[in-house]
């Protein structure tokens, strides 16, 4: 075959942007997976395609406008498509700076460790940047497990915590998780925010001399997954704990980060607190950018690293180190969160949403269990009469009708369903503890779009579970089935 007959069947990027959303789903089908095709209709996702993405709204092709409220699931602090951020990229393209060579110094690395180390606290300067928050978690965790050289063998994290589906990042994910491939050997949970769990769990790995032989602790200081957040004596009684037994503490701030539950890191609204290490990734590329990174304290990182033996074994150890482009960009998003002062847009979001939703609380109390978060991440956790719960859970396909929780999801899906359908509000709910609906706009959002969602919430809500789980089991769950 030549080269002529093979890329006639090659599909081109206008080819792409001209594809149907069925012709999308039959090439998912084919390609990709065809059960998430059938899982994310059903629960009323990807029947739409997108034209174009401005701030907090969609444009889908069929001319709807569409409120996103998911925040790119950590993604989009900066909403879609921020001008600033295109026209950084614009310039980096337009002058043809080099992409990637690992070869050679990065400008735009070093001046976005630089950026970093002035905004964190104290010795948190040295810095690394993958592509993926998994794999910023793993860096972190193979940095602490060198720093002992290899002479602990024992790593503490939640049992709800949610760090990435990586084989060593999906083992550190919470127990309750159905991770079940091999991972890092010597992984221990503790109870989230529970200090007594902490102190315990240490224990339970002292070693006949008395030393200990845990190398890290990681937590995330704020859980997104479950909208539970740990208390400020938490955090200072893990970080005296992990000092006393020379633990390296690790903050994963993945999602938590650049403002979105109101300080620039949720760690740093408690004065002198400081992890050995913190994860970032999500925002940190600004809606654009795949890059993601940790910062060190120079205590931890110099004597794992810094020396001529194993300078090259973090610092080259990823195929895009080179960054050009995504560091470029990542400068630029940090500049934005900080200039635009994102912490503060993140409090006043999450004031008018938390009141408004504990309005509409008191006025459905048999229909939200609780709302809870910070800032612009706010989990409310819907609920059902035990009859509904039960018509629900008769209605779970064979594959899915083995977790626990599904009824609760469905119902969660029947209020995202409607608003999305009858009002243009786009959601997500975690798959993690119990599940909550999340409200977590980009922090571009104003007032207006605040009360919109508000507004459209209250509405779908006053329609009645019922109703709501009815019209999702007609349209949505049926096709599971077909």
């Amino acid at each position: 075959m030549t080269a002529t007959q093979i890329t006639t069947d090659l599909l081109s990027v206008e080819d792409a942007e001209r594809l149907s959303v069925g012709e999308v789903h039959d090439l998912y089908r084919r390609y990709v997976n065809r059960s998430q095709v059938k899982l994310m209709t059903s629960l009323g996702f990807g029947r739409e395609l997108v034209d174009h993405a401005e701030g907090c709204w969609i444009h889908t092709r069929d001319g709807r406008r569409i409120l996103d409220f998911t925040g790119g699931v950590g993604v989009l602090n900066h909403g879609h498509n921020h001008p600033r951020i295109l026209e950084a990229r614009r310039k980096f393209q337009e002058r043809s700076r080099m992409e990637v060579h690992k070869t050679y110094f990065s400008p735009y690395i070093a001046a976005l460790g630089h950026n970093l180390a002035a905004l964190l606290p104290e010795d948190l300067t040295m810095s690394f940047f993958p592509n993926s928050g998994a794999e910023a978690v793993e860096g972190a965790v193979k940095l602490a497990y060198k720093y002992h050289d290899g002479k602990r063998g024992t790593i503490l994290s939640a049992d709800i915590a949610f760090h990435g589906k990586l084989l060593g990042s999906g083992g550190l994910t919470g127990a309750q998780s159905t991770f079940t491939f091999p991972t890092i050997p010597g992984i221990d949970h503790f109870a989230f925010g529970d200090l007594d769990s902490v102190r315990e769990t240490v224990a339970r790995h002292r070693r006949a001399d008395g030393t200990s032989d845990v190398y890290a602790l990681l937590v995330e200081p704020f859980s997104a997954t479950t909208m539970r957040e740990c208390s400020e004596e938490f955090l200072r009684g893990v970080r005296d704990l992990c000092t006393a037994e020379g633990i390296v503490l690790i903050f994963d701030e993945i999602h938590s980060g650049w403002g979105k539950t109101g300080s620039l890191f949720h760690f740093m609204r408690y004065p002198g607190l400081v992890p050995d290490v913190m994860t970032t990734s999500k925002a940190f590329g600004g809606g654009k950018s795949s890059i993601s990174g940790f910062v060190a304290r120079e205590s931890v990182f110099r004597p794992a690293y810094d020396n001529l033996l194993d300078a090259l074994l973090q610092s080259t150890s990823t195929t895009y180190y080179g960054f050009g482009e995504e560091a470029a960009t990542a400068i630029e998003a940090v500049r934005v969160a900080v200039e635009d002062d994102y912490p503060a847009r993140a409090r006043a979001i999450g004031e008018q949403l938390v009141t408004g939703l504990k309005r509409i609380q008191n006025r459905f109390p048999d229909l939200i269990a609780d709302v809870q978060g910070a800032g612009a991440l706010q989990g409310i956790f819907l609920s059902g009469s035990p009859r509904l719960i039960e018509l629900a859970a008769r209605y779970a396909p064979g594959g899915l009708s083995r977790d626990p929780l599904l009824p609760h999801k469905l119902i969660t899906a029947a209020v995202i369903n409607t608003m999305y359908q009858k009002h243009g509000v786009y959601l997500y709910y975690t798959l993690n503890g119990k599940s909550p609906l999340v409200a977590a706009p980009p922090l571009v959002a104003g007032e207006s779009e605040v009360a919109y969602f508000l507004t459209a919430f209250e509405e779908t809500l006053a329609l009645g579970m019922p109703q709501l789980l009815a019209a999702l089991i007609k349209d949505k769950v049926w096709s599971l089935w077909n």
